[in-house]
């Protein structure tokens, strides 16, 4: 089967997808992502046709608004619809639509007659048993809960709103609103596979039926070694602490990378820190500056990880069984951090417009001398060794191939 993945983001949300085409690769299916030209590298190193997408929506710089992230969020789904249309190519048997994309995709399914199929990395159908990814963290009970979630989703419709009247309108369909069309594909219950493991957000029972966890679908990664000075400094002495925020940026990487070094200074630790579009860095016999490695070689090496809480950093962390420090910025990491603190691998989150040298110290401190951390995070380890997310989609793209 001729598959098009299609996925728009930062690093994080494209790299679980290189696995995930990995294994649908091995299984027999040619498979083509389809996301920014600056993962092209990713793509094409886990085996997988590469084509462009205009999807990183960093390009505009940072909003300093609410209406403003509404205008450049909107901004970008126009651009993001363009491209979407023009890397569906004639032959595609199966598109399988992001968490992003999928608003999009399915006005390419009703015009094309393509079936598709959403491969989420977060949760977005309203449910009692947790608010909406974005919309706060604290739970307003079953009925709050659920209501909070439909109003998540009538905001994302507002954003998508220009961006669907004018792909309606090059594809030839009638006019419809992002709602409508919202609603239609709920009512049909169209299929979404969600790459999380139920021990981190369990299934909620009020989702409806084809509404799947599957677990996580890990990067692609060439099982190439850690560079030699990495080795050199792990063997150096106890294992260290990691601090990495991902792709998340700072507005004072001199000052976040002194903050970084004190608080690991007063902990009484070795660190490690990973630049990402932070730019963190020291010069410091007892800290290291990295850039990008693979988490999954890295993270088993650790005593904690300080982190931004993105969702696939969040999941190596439990996956390597080391404790984590969350310091959500924005978006879905409060979520994340919070599901960490509930499974009891992390002390409460610090959010990053509150974080202080002192504070990541004392959090440091706490959550190293206090066993039940890595305990819950040895645990939740052993729990997700048992998943198999990637096979999972096999198994459910194959059903459908069958049933074709």
């Amino acid at each position: 089967m001729k598959i098009l993945i299609t996925a728009a983001g930062s690093r994080g949300d494209v790299a679980p997808y290189t696995g995930l085409g990995a294994r649908l690769t091995a299984a027999g299916h040619h498979v083509t992502l389809a996301t920014g030209e600056v993962f092209a590298p990713l793509v094409r190193e886990a085996g997988l046709e590469f084509r462009p997408l205009p999807a990183d929506p960093r390009g505009a710089g940072p909003a300093r608004t609410k209406r403003e992230l509404m205008r450049t969020a909107a901004a970008f789904t126009r651009r993001l619809a363009t491209g979407m249309k023009d890397a569906l190519a004639d032959d595609t048997e199966l598109l399988l639509l992001s968490t992003t994309t999928a608003p999009l995709g399915w006005h390419l399914t009703e015009a094309t007659g393509v079936p598709s199929m959403g491969a989420y990395l977060v949760p977005t159908e309203p449910t009692g048993a947790f608010p909406p990814v974005i919309g706060g963290t604290r739970s307003l009970g079953h009925f709050g809960n659920r209501a909070l979630g439909r109003l998540s989703l009538r905001i994302a419709d507002r954003i998508f709103a220009e961006a669907v009247r004018d792909l309606r309108t090059d594809l030839g369909l009638p006019p419809a609103a992002p709602g409508t069309i919202r609603r239609r594909r709920q009512a049909t219950n169209w299929p979404i596979l969600h790459g999380f493991s139920e021990v981190l957000v369990p299934r909620p029972s009020d989702w409806r039926e084809t509404l799947t966890i599957t677990g996580n679908w890990w990067p692609h990664t060439a099982n190439a070694p850690l560079p030699p000075e990495v080795e050199d400094f792990l063997a150096s002495g106890p294992p260290p602490v990691l601090i990495g925020f991902g792709s998340m940026p700072a507005d004072d990487a001199e000052h976040l990378s002194t903050l970084a070094v004190t608080a690991l200074r007063r902990a009484g630790v070795r660190g490690i820190l990973q630049t990402g579009r932070a730019g963190l860095t020291a010069s410091d016999d007892d800290v290291l500056t990295i850039d990008d490695l693979p988490h999954s070689a890295l993270f088993p090496r650790l005593a904690a990880v300080v982190h931004h809480a993105g969702a696939g950093t969040t999941a190596a962390t439990l996956r390597a069984g080391v404790p984590s420090v969350p310091v959500p910025f924005t978006a879905d990491q409060p979520f994340w951090a919070t599901r960490l603190t509930a499974l009891g691998t992390a002390p409460r989150p610090i959010p990053f417009a509150a974080l202080t040298a002192e504070r990541l110290s004392d959090a440091l401190r706490h959550v190293l001398n206090e066993p039940s951390y890595a305990n819950a995070a040895q645990t939740a380890a052993r729990r997700m060794a048992s998943e198999d997310g990637a096979g999972q989609v096999v198994k459910a793209i194959d059903a459908v191939h069958r049933r074709d």
